[in-house]
């Protein structure tokens, strides 16, 4: 027998219903990268606006940008942002949002040593898989007074089509011709030494499970797992430990262009952490659905301002405001 309680609860449930059925979904899906911070900002703004849910899927820049161009997705996210030729294949357009920016840093697992200190001349070394050992002499050389073990490097990569193997690539390249020649720049490249990961998730577990391994990382991923970085040599010949205000000093030269789409690839300060990317948000140019239109510009005008203040709690360098500002009007041609 049904009560007025009873009944009073079944109409409050079909009603939650209607109202979660009735909010605007937003889909977003890309880059592992900035992934803890776009989620972060999903569940903050439906805290303001609980009209609308955001769900971001963390897939990879190189799934987020075939998803984008796709249309199974409202908005794409990328490190490597779009190529001129992904442009021209986009059915609406495409306007490219700097969202965020970090490092991609050099996490290893040696237990006991948690300065570690790696040039420019190892660096390359150890991903073109010439230098294998972690007494190697290059390493050795640059890490006066420590003891390194007598065992094998463990290299983990990226498996997936990934914008932080883009960013890193592109340093690599940029300060090794031979680099260059051999492996290339691209979201996904044919590495000459260890195993692969998906996502920055899977790097990261890589090197966590076992000793001896180094990869390439996102900073917030290294940060939230408790990973040792290790310092990098940049152009200046300094060694820097990646920070957030390392990583500031390396996008301070930044000048964007109009399309929005640069990267230090190896900035000169020397107070510069060398290997820092901005991450975008892609947005089609026209939607045909003036509701999704609203709810999705108002979503990445939180992210772009409010949702700013949640970036360095996880890892993420806040924008500066020259670029918020290049941002908003970039935001304001999507129609």
């Amino acid at each position: 027998m049904c009560t007025p309680k009873t009944l009073l609860l079944g109409a409050l449930l079909v009603a939650f219903g209607i109202a979660q059925a009735q909010a605007q979904q937003i889909a977003g899906a890309g880059a592992t990268f900035p992934a803890p911070l776009y989620q972060r900002w999903g569940v903050e703004y439906n805290k303001q606006v609980p009209s609308v849910q955001v769900n971001y899927q963390s897939v990879g820049s190189g799934a987020g940008v075939k998803n984008f161009l796709q249309g199974v997705v409202d908005f794409g996210a990328s490190d490597a942002a779009m190529t001129d030729e992904e442009i021209a294949k986009a059915p609406h357009g495409a306007v490219m949002i700097p969202a965020t920016a970090g490092s991609v840093v050099l996490a290893y697992n040696l237990p006991g040593l948690t300065n570690l200190r790696v040039s420019r001349a190892a660096l390359v070394g150890i991903f073109l898989g010439t230098i294998k050992q972690w007494n190697d002499a290059s390493l050795v050389a640059c890490n006066p007074g420590t003891t390194l073990p007598d065992t094998p490097i463990n290299v983990a990569y990226r498996s997936d089509g990934s914008g932080t193997t883009f960013v890193f690539t592109q340093h690599l390249a940029a300060i090794s011709p031979e680099f260059d020649e051999q492996v290339g720049v691209d979201k996904s490249v044919t590495w000459p030494a260890g195993v692969g990961g998906k996502g920055n998730e899977g790097v990261t577990a890589l090197v966590k499970q076992a000793p001896g391994t180094i990869g390439y990382v996102e900073f917030g991923y290294a940060e939230q797992n408790a990973l040792d970085c290790a310092a990098l040599e940049n152009k200046s010949g300094q060694f820097v430990v990646p920070s957030l205000e390392s990583g500031a000093a390396a996008l301070a030269a930044v000048i964007l262009p109009d399309n929005l789409r640069a990267w230090p690839v190896d900035p000169e300060s020397p107070d510069a952490y060398p290997i820092t990317s901005f991450t975008w948000l892609l947005l089609s140019k026209k939607y045909d659905d003036a509701v999704k239109l609203k709810a999705l510009k108002d979503f990445v005008t939180f992210g772009l301002t409010e949702g700013q203040s949640f970036a360095r709690q996880l890892g993420y360098i806040p924008l500066p405001e020259s670029v918020v500002a290049k941002a908003n009007a970039a935001l304001g041609t999507v129609e």
